[in-house]
């Protein structure tokens, strides 16, 4: 299935080091973005270890073996995370969100921990295919907080899940089929906080994907940039 993707990441205005990275492999329809966490250079640090892991698994033969490798390379990051933290003796851990989208034949799948963001975009309409895996999701969830009042929350950048922040975690996957026409959009929260779901359905289906990554990423700029803003966009012709 032919692509076209762009992709931009960018340090922001608060802070002095970008510790996100992202993955973009179309000719192995593999695509990621990743949310270091833990300090000055640790998070830069997690952040590359989880695309590079998945790099080594995108070469893997069949959907199903790319996923259930993926699976386990994450989980032997977080292993290797938490041995980095425990043998600096660090007061905080080391770690990492991730989002992934592979796509193979008329299939795509998406993983993720924590509150790095995937979306769709079809026939007029944003589909959030992650879930948060934070403190506020819950909290909505649980019908104790409005959906509006989640990013604005004291608590909005608490994470119930993450890579390498526990000795035990699940990675969350989401699976369905691909249609022409399909745009998908990765981010981590530096954008998704700045930016609405319904801003960024009419930056993609108005513009190609290198033009609607640049505007996205000015947007979020314009408005502050607070954190780190890295976003990778994915159309399916």
């Amino acid at each position: 299935m032919p692509f076209a993707c762009a992709f931009r990441t960018d340090v922001g205005h608060g802070r002095k080091d970008n510790e996100d990275a992202l993955l973009c492999l179309p000719e192995h329809g593999l695509w990621a973005v990743a949310d270091g966490m833990g300090g000055h250079e640790a998070g830069e640090v997690a952040s590359a270890m989880v695309v590079e892991a998945l790099a080594k698994v995108a070469v893997t033969e069949g959907f199903a073996e790319r996923l259930g490798r993926a699976d386990a390379a994450l989980q032997a990051v977080n292993d290797a995370l938490a041995a980095i933290s425990r043998a600096q003796d660090q007061k905080r851990p080391m770690g990492s969100t991730v989002v992934a989208l592979w796509i193979e034949e008329e299939r795509y799948a998406c993983m993720w921990v924590g509150d790095s963001r995937a979306y769709r975009v079809r026939d007029g309409a944003i589909l959030q295919l992650s879930r948060d895996h934070s403190l506020v999701q819950d909290l909505v969830e649980a019908g104790m907080l409005e959906a509006d009042q989640a990013e604005g929350h004291p608590n909005a950048n608490v994470l119930t899940r993450a890579v390498g922040a526990s000795t035990r975690f699940r990675v969350d996957v989401v699976e369905g089929e691909v249609a022409g026409g399909d745009r998908f959009v990765l981010a981590s929260d530096g954008l998704t906080r700045l930016v609405t779901a319904d801003e960024i359905m009419a930056t993609v289906t108005a513009h190609a994907p290198e033009a609607a990554a640049e505007h996205l990423l000015q947007m979020a700029l314009r408005r502050g940039a607070p954190d780190n803003v890295t976003l990778v966009v994915v159309a399916v012709d």
